[in-house]
């Protein structure tokens, strides 16, 4: 169970701010260090977040590298391969070792796991602002948290030798820290749970569409455990800089958009039909860059989705805010553990410059993501793509290495690629 919130130590090792899965994976690792780490989170767990609740490759091999992946499969439902159909309708099945378990017990999974390596977890716990050695930009020394749902309690102060906020795509934690510089998201995605009691595919598969009537967007269709399928709706690059230096969100309505998909997508509008919706629709941000935060200064770590982890084009974003967790446990980790007096300026060097090599590590892999999600904004490119996969087994193997990370997705849309694309059938 959680450690009572007001109950909260008044210093740590590490506190790590937000328990998804960039923090409860940063959590795990370091805990398992034997350091005192602190992981707080301004809800109560479990607790509801959006997302599309997939799983795939990458995902599965950080949840292996934690030791927690069969206790999530356990839960979760499985499928055999991705369902792409393109905006004429056309489909080609992209295999690959997939899985759907909702947020709420993914992420309430990952926050026990870290329990059990040692962490203390306490909430709910709002973070307030960082705490300095002394003005200006001088080392962090660890976070001002103030207890939520309530007219009494009071801020406390927590000491750390070094904080990380993982505290997801929403800007605000970022800009208490100041440490944001770019506030709009990358995209936005509305999602509801329907459940159907009617008989499931014996090879359920996780469904992307691209229709004309989405515009630049796309819907999904994920069935997840327990006959309750995730259906959603996704617009990449959803807000463009205007005249005035100023990010504005494209003239889309999001609720407007899963009712035009429930309506033209033929098993959205069956499951519509036959099932009942579970809850509200729920709207999120998401960040799939890693540029424009500031990452790392001294005593601070901003990672996961806060950092940018998710991909753009396939919107993924749980196995990149578990990678990233563990690469900020991880750079800190070592200056910690030989850490015998005062912090000293050269220890804190060699933790950012570790946390940013390894992130720098990641970029091309963000990049090439980037560049695929050309498709979005050409949606006729998923015609092109899916029409030649279904004729050509070595293009279905390179779909199929784009969900692996085997593959460059970017090779499949730059003008050498669609030219190839275009030339017939060998």
């Amino acid at each position: 169970m959680p450690t009572d919130r007001f109950d909260l130590p008044e210093r740590a090792d590490v506190l790590v701010v937000g328990a998804g899965p960039a923090g409860s994976a940063c959590a795990t690792v370091l805990a398992r260090q034997g350091l005192g780490v602190v992981l707080v989170d301004q809800q109560q767990f479990p607790r509801d977040k959006v997302c599309g609740d997939g799983l795939i490759p990458d995902a599965h091999r950080a949840l292996q590298r934690l030791g927690v992946h069969a206790e999530v499969m356990a839960a979760a439902q499985t499928a055999g391969h991705v369902a792409c159909i393109g905006p004429r309708g056309g489909r080609v099945d992209v295999p690959g070792r997939l899985a759907v378990l909702p947020r709420r017990e993914l992420d309430d999974i990952l926050r026990r796991h870290a329990e059990r390596a040692g962490a203390r977890f306490h909430a709910p716990w709002r973070f307030d602002g960082l705490l300095r050695d002394g003005a200006g930009n001088a080392r962090v020394t660890g976070a001002r948290l103030v207890p939520v749902g309530s007219h009494h309690g009071q801020p406390r102060e927590l000491r750390a030798t070094w904080v990380v906020l993982a505290t997801g795509a929403v800007p605000h934690a970022l800009r208490a820290a100041d440490v944001c510089e770019r506030i709009a998201p990358s995209a936005v995605a509305l999602r509801g749970y329907l459940a159907h009691a009617g008989p499931r595919s014996s090879a359920p598969a996780l469904e992307v569409v691209w229709h004309p009537r989405l515009r630049r967007g796309y819907g999904w269709v994920f069935p997840g455990p327990g006959g309750v399928y995730n259906i959603g709706v996704g617009l990449a690059h959803s807000h463009a800089r205007g005249a005035d230096g100023r990010h504005g969100m494209a003239d889309v309505n999001l609720r407007e958009m899963m009712r035009t998909f429930t309506e033209v997508y033929p098993p959205a509008a069956a499951l519509v039909a036959q099932g009942q919706w579970v809850g509200p629709l729920k709207g999120a941000p998401l960040r799939c860059s890693l540029e424009g935060a500031r990452v790392a200064q001294p005593g601070l770590l901003v990672t996961g989705e806060a950092a940018g982890s998710t991909y753009a084009f396939t919107g993924e974003g749980i196995g990149k805010a578990l990678e990233t967790g563990m690469l900020a446990a991880e750079s800190m980790a070592p200056e910690i553990r030989g850490h015998g007096g005062p912090i000293t300026v050269d220890a804190d060097t060699r933790v950012i410059e570790r946390y940013r090599s390894a992130l720098a590590a990641l970029k091309p892999r963000f990049d090439l993501y980037e560049r695929a999600n050309r498709v979005n904004d050409h949606p006729w490119l998923a015609d092109l793509l899916i029409w030649r996969a279904r004729h050509s087994p070595r293009i279905l193997r390179r779909m199929s290495g784009v969900l692996e990370e085997t593959g460059n997705p970017g090779n499949l849309v730059t003008l050498r690629g669609i030219t190839r694309l275009l030339l017939p059938l060998g």
